[in-house]
């Protein structure tokens, strides 16, 4: 009698072994994730949203002028002298500017860039005592209407990676990726407050909706009045705040002549260059010609920086050559069929899902 009771106390405990905690299995998806990249920071731990945001963030600038009827010829000059499609000068050569869809590349008229600066006089481009320099840093162009669908594409993706969320299956009637429903996986919190409530919202809703369909709504894009309450709200400055805390960015105040605005100039510049190596590297030393066989958050971080518009950002200071290559190849890439490429993949079904939604879009 004795030997059956350990014995069946044996085989019990064997069973709880193998059977994980639901809260144990999202442990262990966050540690893979955080081992999926080798060359990461071991100290900071970013997001996908605080990585397009940090690569969004202006870098200083020393001479764009602040008097406000200087910066409007200067818009005007970057209108006059613009092309058909206005996109970087660069991105015009390998065809590779701004995503597809309503968003467009405008010319930002706090550039001090030399080739796209507007021809309208010296006392104009150069600072002089009578028009002061504005020393712009800490926020996202004023002309990109894109970050932020691209920051709530990131939010799904992250959630994905993080083994949260998921696309239902494959079915007959339901093949193509913007046709199937994102799935709650698992509710556990996962530290964010943006991936929380996200997963607030995806878990309170009646029917599931789809890739597309839940960007928009997160974004506040829908006439449906019952739906704006899925809307994220601040999504920008929470991210800001977030690396403020994180030691990356820092809080100042920047006056634009009719108003103050709270900006966040970068602190920890490591940080920065290190995501814009990384991304250069992928596509350069450590081109693998196989989007199977890169990095998953590195491929991610691809997609969202194209489909923010923040892109020309990461390539901006390579030598000609060596933009090209990087941009031509960066095109070869999100050109690709999000449908087949998804039905190759294991585990990131989701970012070629978002990648097909803001072709879509």
């Amino acid at each position: 009698m004795t030997t059956l009771t350990h014995r069946g106390r044996r085989a019990e405990a064997g069973r709880n072994l193998d059977k994980k905690p639901e809260s144990e299995e999202d442990v262990a998806a966050d540690r893979d994730l955080n081992d999926d990249d080798p060359d990461e920071s071991k100290d900071i731990r970013l997001t996908l949203m605080e990585e397009v945001l940090l690569l969004g963030l202006k870098d200083k600038e020393t001479s764009a002028p602040s008097c406000c009827f200087a910066k409007c010829l200067n818009d005007f000059g970057a209108w006059a002298s613009r092309d058909e499609d206005p996109v970087p000068w660069r991105a015009q050569r390998t065809g590779l500017g701004s995503r597809r869809g309503t968003c467009r590349v405008r010319a930002d008229p706090l550039s001090s860039s030399p080739r796209t600066a507007p021809l309208l006089g010296p006392e104009l481009l150069h600072p002089s005592p009578k028009l002061p320099t504005l020393r712009g840093e800490g926020y996202t162009s004023f002309w990109n209407d894109c970050i932020s669908s691209g920051l709530r594409g990131g939010i799904l993706i992250e959630l994905a990676l993080r083994g949260r969320i998921h696309l239902e299956p494959l079915s007959i009637r339901k093949k193509r990726l913007l046709e199937r429903k994102v799935l709650l996986k698992s509710d556990a919190p996962t530290g964010d407050v943006l991936l929380d409530e996200t997963l607030r919202h995806i878990k309170a809703t009646e029917s599931a909706e789809t890739v597309q369909t839940w960007i928009e709504l997160l974004t506040g894009e829908t006439w449906n009045p019952f739906k704006l309450q899925y809307q994220l709200r601040n999504v920008r400055e929470r991210i800001a705040k977030a690396l403020v805390e994180k030691g990356i960015l820092t809080t100042g105040k920047q006056n634009f002549l009719l108003f103050d605005m709270t900006t966040h100039p970068v602190s920890n510049a490591t940080e920065k260059q290190r995501l814009v190596k990384k991304l250069q590297e992928s596509m350069l030393e450590r081109w693998v010609n196989d989007p199977h066989r890169m990095d998953r958050r590195t491929l991610a971080l691809l997609v969202l920086a194209h489909s923010s518009d923040v892109l020309e950002n990461v390539f901006a200071s390579l030598a000609d050559d060596k933009y090209d290559v990087a941009m031509n190849r960066t095109k070869d890439l999100l050109d690709m069929d999000p449908e087949v490429e998804a039905a190759k993949a294991r585990g990131a079904e989701m970012i070629w899902a978002v990648l097909a939604a803001f072709n879509k879009s």
